[in-house]
């Protein structure tokens, strides 16, 4: 039931899911919600120095843009190609990505939870099919309509596990693309603590190791919300994220995915000396990541639609 319900929502006009998107985004706001909590937090950790009636208009805007993208998604995953790419109005450094998929060395592309990072799929796959990494959903249905547009668009998913890293490894060896979002909550086993946003947290190394053992290129993709569509945007990364120095490749990648947003029109205040508690930063990652819940709050970087 709820696989039609999903492809039925699929159908509809952008415009009609972005209204819906406002009112769920109103509801997270007026009632308690893990969201609204996670989101406040956030918010409360990189921006200290705000006043209360601030932190509550960045809250309701980041709400909203975190639905916006929800709807965005099942859109993209619902629809034909065509129609997503016809949502992609400009792109900014194209040349980037041209010129290293033609050194045939590999390429790392890294994303961040800001923005509708779905579409991103929709537009690589015009030059070359990538591998990336899937964690199936916990509910079936949405595992199954995610899965189907994935495969639509000529992606190899591999399992987030060694053997899905391994994969990868390979595939870069052979010169081709994949796609990360390195700014989630690692295991403790495959992290290290570094600085992003001003915090001092759990850093995933993946970016950073795969980058060091394959000296693939590394580049940075955002795909950014506008009046009339989107904006793909190419980012040059710095060359030490494949350095051999661990805790040096972890903290340019996290500089790096600071001025991929940044360099976007958002103000991040990192003046603040904090290191937040355990369960801070449990609320600080918890289902999804800073960039997400933080960074989302597009009206600051352009009109809501």
């Amino acid at each position: 039931m709820l696989y039609i319900f999903l492809t039925v929502m699929a159908k509809l006009p952008l415009a009609w899911l972005y209204m819906l998107a406002n009112c769920l985004a109103v509801l997270l706001y007026i009632f308690p919600s893990s969201f609204k909590k996670i989101t406040r937090t956030n918010l409360k950790l990189v921006y200290p120095k705000l006043c209360n009636d601030e932190q509550k208009r960045l809250l309701r805007h980041s709400l909203t843009h975190q639905c916006y993208t929800y709807v965005e998604s099942v859109k993209i995953w619902g629809m034909p190609k065509a129609y997503s790419l016809s949502l992609i109005q400009a792109v900014e450094g194209e040349q980037l990505l041209k010129q290293a998929l033609a050194d045939d060395k590999g390429v790392i592309v890294v994303l961040t939870h800001f923005g509708c990072w779905e579409l991103l799929n929709v537009w690589v796959n015009e030059y070359t099919e990538p591998m990336i990494m899937y964690k199936p959903n916990k509910n079936k249905a949405v595992d199954r309509f995610i899965f189907k547009a994935r495969q639509n668009f000529k992606a190899s998913l591999v399992a987030t596990d060694k053997t899905g890293v391994g994969a990868i490894f390979k595939h870069l060896k052979q010169g081709g693309l994949t796609m990360i979002l390195p700014d989630h909550l690692p295991k403790p086993s495959g992290g290290i603590n570094a600085q992003f946003f001003g915090q001092e947290i759990l850093c995933t190394t993946l970016v950073s190791k795969l980058a060091q053992k394959t000296q693939s290129h590394v580049l940075g993709l955002s795909c950014i919300r506008q009046k009339d569509g989107f904006k793909i945007v190419c980012h040059k990364m710095h060359t030490d994220i494949a350095s051999t120095d661990l805790h040096r490749s972890v903290t340019v990648l996290n500089q790096n995915m600071e001025q991929m947003i940044t360099s976007l029109g958002f103000p991040i205040a990192c003046d603040a000396k904090f290191t937040p508690s355990n369960s801070a930063m449990k609320l600080l990652f918890k289902s999804n990541c800073i960039t997400f819940l933080l960074c989302d709050c597009i009206d600051l970087i352009l009109p809501v639609p």
